[in-house]
């Protein structure tokens, strides 16, 4: 099974670092880290990732553009906010977000079998 590769971005680099530390020590997930909205956008062309972290250090404009920008280049991108305050609660959303994704994706399967509809067979079970 491939790793989940997650995007975080922010503007500080010494707080990146303990979020980026708190994602890695799951061994299903992979981080990269960008601390502007161009290196974030690059990176994002670059490789394919399933998750984006936005931390609440970024403003609100810079916040808008990337989600616009991302959700344009991958509608199934899943988008994060981030409080840096509380990284305890990341690695839950993280999860959650992951396993709402996997149930939108489980595929569903429907049929109707009308095979003797109009057999005109009169079974009379007793």
């Amino acid at each position: 099974m491939s790793k989940i590769e997650i995007l975080v971005t922010g503007r500080n680099e010494a707080e990146l670092q303990p979020i980026l530390t708190l994602i890695n020590d799951n061994d299903d997930w992979i981080t990269t880290s960008a601390t502007t909205d161009e290196e974030a956008i690059e990176k994002f062309h670059q490789r394919n990732f399933d998750i984006v972290v936005l931390t609440n250090d970024m403003g609100e404009e810079e916040d808008r553009k990337l989600r616009k920008i991302f959700t344009i280049q991958n509608p199934d991108i899943i988008i994060l906010a981030h409080s840096i305050e509380d990284n305890r609660l990341l690695t839950a959303a993280i999860g959650v977000a992951l396993d709402k994704r996997r149930q939108e994706k489980k595929p569903t399967f429907s049929f109707v079998d009308d095979a003797l509809k109009d057999a005109g067979l009169n079974i009379i079970v007793q």
